[in-house]
């Protein structure tokens, strides 16, 4: 397993790559899913079946954590861009109706 690796990008070629690989890791894991549906509807898949779905969903998890992860501080870095240096917008929290 890989550590992160973190681009400050400003949308050129390395940015775009990174996008296209989340992209595909993301849509690898929804279709993961579908096969575990699959399979743990199946009353008479086996323990290693089970074992081996378990292990790929827990690789899926993980490479989706990576990119929240990863698009998350994209996020924090445009909004920080954005709102000034420390974040702030100056704008008061609204309470949750």
């Amino acid at each position: 397993m890989g550590k992160p690796c973190y681009l400050a990008g400003d949308g050129g070629v390395l940015s775009q790559l990174a996008d296209q690989v989340e992209t595909v890791q993301l849509s690898m894991g929804g279709e993961l899913l579908g096969h575990a549906d699959a399979l743990l509807d199946d009353h008479k898949a086996s323990a290693g079946e089970l074992r081996f779905l378990a292990t790929r969903l827990s690789e899926a998890l993980r490479d989706a954590l990576r990119v929240a992860e990863s698009r998350g501080g994209r996020l924090d870095s445009t909004y920080e861009a954005t709102a000034g240096h420390d974040g702030n917008t100056g704008e008061q929290p609204t309470e949750p109706s």
